[in-house]
């Protein structure tokens, strides 16, 4: 799959199926308080943990990415040649950045829409 459809795969699902998540996990906080039963600590911390170790991959993702688009430049440059700016390059960064939120969302919404509540 090329960086260009990846990304714009990624960029769909994050705009459609985010505020999908947002509403089912307020959807079953709001259900656990009428009931006046205590919130789901295990869902409250995955939302949180979950944040954190997709901004921790998409850190090493970019920066592996922006190395490697260095050390071609550099390559590049040892070899006399002037370093090619490409869309390309902005595009597959733009994927890396956007690829773990992306999978954790995809992955939340199909968890939480088959999720049973109890009555």
């Amino acid at each position: 799959m090329s960086a260009n459809s990846k990304l714009a795969r990624d960029l769909v699902s994050l705009w459609f199926q985010a505020p999908m998540v947002i509403a089912l996990r307020c959807q079953a906080m709001a259900a656990a308080s009428l009931k006046g039963q205590p919130q789901d600590v295990t869902e409250i911390n995955r939302m949180v943990l979950e944040k954190a170790a997709a901004a921790l991959e998409t850190a090493t993702a970019v920066n592996t990415a922006l190395a490697r688009q260095g050390l071609s430049a550099v390559r590049q440059m040892s070899l006399g040649q002037k370093p090619r700016a490409s869309t390309r390059k902005g595009i597959s960064l733009g994927a890396e950045t956007v690829g773990p939120y992306a999978k954790r969302v995809r992955s939340n919404s199909r968890r939480l829409s088959r999720k049973k509540t109890k009555t």
